[in-house]
C-alpha cells in the first residue's frame, strides 16, 4: 500500500497538503525553491551551505566568550586530549571541555530538536501556528519540571516528569479545540493559550509554594532559559531523548505530507492516521520535555526555523524536516553565543529569542503576506 504514496511525485504531496489547509506559496516563494531545490531533492551546493553554516557557528561558539581561544589553541587541545596527555594550556582545556563544548553541543541539539518538533506540529494539525509553545506543550512541561525541582528530583525524575505534563497538556488543547470531529486553526491556537494560561498559573502558585531562598531562584532563572552549567553528564542522560524523538519524526518525514490530506486519503496511501498523529505528537512532545528539562523554556525556535525552511525548499516534509534540523542548530548556537558575550552578565535564552525571532518573523510576514 505505501507505492500509492511514494510513487506520487515529490511535490504533488504537499501541494495537496496546502490545498486541504488554505495555503499557497508566493510567485517569490516559488523562485526561491526552485534555487535550492531540483526535482524533489536539495541542491548539493546548498546543503553544503547549510552543513558550513552550521559548523561556522560551531566553532565561533567554541572559540568566543570572556576568555577568547584561537582555533589553533583549539586543535592542541583536542590533539592532547585523544593522544592521553595532559593538556598545554590548562586553561584552555579545562574551559574547553568543563564549559565551551558541553555547551556547543547541547545548543545544537536543543536548537535541532526544537525547530524539528515545530514542523512535525505544524504539519499534523495543518496549522502555521502549531509549535510546542502555542499548543501549550512547552507550558505544560514546564509544570512537571517545576514540581520536579521543588521536590529536589535529579535529572531523570525532571525529564520523566516533564514529559507526563507535556503530553497531559496536548492531549487537553487537542480535546478543547476539537468540536463536532473537527478542529480548525483558531479553535487549537485559542485552546493552546488557554492551557498555556492554566499552566503559568500553576508555575505561579508553585513559585510562591517554593522555598524563597533556595528553590525560588533556580525556578525563576530556570524558566528563562539558560544553558549554563551543562555538563557532558547531563547531555548524556537528556540528548538522547531528544535523538529518539528527532529520529523518529525525521523518518516518518514523508508521512507527515500526508497527515495534512482527509483521512481518507491518507488510507488509501496504506496510512493510520489514529496511529501515527499520536506517534509524532509523541516523538515532537518527547523533544520539547527533554530540552524543558535540561535549559528551561526556549521560545520562537520551534515557530520561526520551520517557516524559514519552508520558505526556501517549500511544503513538501521529506525536505522542510532535514533543513530545520540544521537551520535550527545553527540559530541556538547564534543565540547562545551571545547570550554569553553581549553582557558582562548571560543574558537568558528566551530573551534573545524572542528579541531575535520577533522582529525576523514580522519581516517573514511582510515577505509572504502569511502565505505559507
Amino acid at each position: 500500500m505505501l507505492t500509492y504514496a511514494e510513487t506520487r511525485s515529490t511535490e504533488q504531496v504537499p501541494v495537496a497538503a496546502s490545498a486541504a489547509t488554505g495555503r499557497r506559496r508566493t510567485a517569490a516563494g516559488r523562485g526561491w525553491t526552485e534555487a535550492f531545490v531540483v526535482s524533489g531533492r536539495l541542491r548539493a551546493w546548498f546543503v553544503i551551505v547549510l552543513w558550513l553554516l552550521l559548523i561556522t557557528c560551531a566553532l565561533i561558539s567554541v572559540m568566543a566568550g570572556r576568555y577568547s581561544i584561537s582555533l589553533p589553541e583549539i586543535i592542541r587541545a583536542l590533539g592532547d586530549s585523544l593522544s592521553g596527555q595532559e593538556f598545554t594550556d590548562d586553561r584552555v582545556g579545562s574551559v574547553l571541555f568543563g564549559v565551551r563544548f558541553p555547551r556547543t553541543v547541547l545548543a545544537i541539539f536543543v536548537g535541532a530538536g526544537l525547530a524539528v518538533a515545530g514542523a512535525a506540529f505544524q504539519s499534523v494539525f495543518s496549522n502555521p501556528l502549531a509549535t510546542p509553545d502555542t499548543l501549550g506543550v512547552s507550558a505544560g512541561t514546564s509544570v512537571g519540571a517545576v514540581l520536579a525541582l521543588i521536590f529536589s528530583w535529579n535529572l531523570l525524575g525532571v525529564q520523566a516528569l516533564a514529559l507526563l505534563f507535556g503530553l497531559l497538556a496536548m492531549a487537553v488543547t487537542v480535546s478543547i479545540a476539537r468540536h463536532r470531529g473537527k478542529t480548525s486553526i483558531v479553535m487549537l491556537v485559542l485552546a493552546g493559550v488557554i492551557v498555556s494560561a492554566i499552566a503559568n498559573a500553576v508555575i505561579s502558585m508553585l513559585k510562591l509554594m517554593a522555598d524563597p531562598t533556595s528553590k525560588l531562584p533556580e525556578i525563576t532563572y530556570w524558566l528563562m532559559g539558560s544553558l549554563a552549567g551543562v555538563s557532558f553528564s547531563s547531555i548524556a542522560l537528556g540528548v538522547p531523548l531528544i535523538v529518539l524523538g528527532t529520529l523518529g519524526i525525521y523518518l516518518l518525514r514523508w508521512r507527515l505530507n500526508v497527515l495534512a490530506l482527509s483521512e481518507d486519503e491518507a488510507r488509501a496511501a496504506g496510512l493510520n492516521i489514529r496511529v501515527l498523529r499520536p506517534l509524532v505528537i509523541a516523538c515532537a512532545t518527547l523533544i520539547t520535555a527533554s530540552v524543558v528539562s535540561m535549559c528551561g523554556q526556549v521560545g520562537w525556535i520551534g515557530l520561526l526555523v520551520p517557516h524559514c525552511a519552508r520558505m526556501l525548499v517549500g511544503n513538501n516534509n521529506r525536505l522542510v524536516i532535514p533543513v530545520s534540523l540544521l537551520l535550527g542548530a545553527a540559530m541556538m548556537l547564534l543565540i547562545d553565543t551571545l547570550a554569553r558575550t553581549m553582557t558582562a552578565s548571560e543574558i537568558p535564552i528566551s530573551v534573545l529569542t524572542a528579541l531575535i525571532g520577533a522582529p525576523v518573523f514580522i519581516l517573514l510576514l511582510r515577505k509572504t503576506g502569511g502565505n505559507w
